[in-house]
């Protein structure tokens, strides 16, 4: 038999072999409730994926709301793309990073005060999706209380999916998520002297 035929019977094997094994992995999943998502790493992405899984939500008609804490007060490309969008509504805290602002006391008011939007979006199962952007950092810095951050997340409706990204997630963000992907920096542009990319930056 040739090698070329005998590399086809064995990739069909192959492949027969990885089909019952994922087919056996769906047939077993049964549970339908909604996710918790933790994207947390140095590597950059964390964002981007938060925000292709809200233009997932979006194309399936699903309600989302957004809150980004800690960011530029540039112009976000995602916040341009759906913010007039009827199924996402959008909050931007809005005061720039914290290393521009140094100023802990308003950085903590401004955390508190778009908390509340996040908040009422937990409590409202009329949102499918939440995405909290850069939620992580309220956490670390101590602007937003820990336990109630966490008691938010636990409690927000059953079938309502949230998503939360930033570096450095803490050990009950990770424990209570039902997914978690850390994202790891091998090299990126910026330390090599390029400036952010208005598209794939922000």
């Amino acid at each position: 038999m040739a090698k070329a035929e005998e590399r086809k019977i064995r990739h069909k094997k192959a492949m027969q072999r990885k089909k019952e094994y994922i087919d056996g992995g769906i047939a077993k999943a049964t549970i339908d409730k909604g996710l918790m998502i933790v994207l947390t790493g140095n590597g950059k992405g964390k964002s981007t994926s938060a925000f292709g899984m809200l233009a997932r939500s979006v194309g399936h008609g699903l309600r989302c709301g957004v809150i980004q804490f800690i960011k530029g007060q540039w112009e976000c490309g995602e916040q341009m793309l759906f913010a007039d969008n009827p199924l996402v509504e959008f909050h931007v805290m809005n005061t720039g990073f914290t290393w521009d602002t140094q100023d802990r006391d308003a950085d903590i008011a401004a955390a508190v005060a778009t908390w509340t939007q996040a908040a009422a979006m937990l409590s409202n199962p009329e949102f499918d999706v939440v995405i909290l952007d850069e939620l992580t950092y309220m956490l670390t810095y101590g602007y937003l209380d820990k336990e109630m951050v966490l008691g938010a997340l636990e409690n927000r409706p059953k079938q309502q999916h949230v998503v939360v990204t930033g570096r450095n997630a803490s050990k009950e963000l990770i424990e209570l998520a039902d997914t978690v992907t850390e994202l790891g920096e091998n090299k990126h542009a910026f330390y090599d002297g390029v400036k952010v990319q208005k598209g794939i930056d922000y």
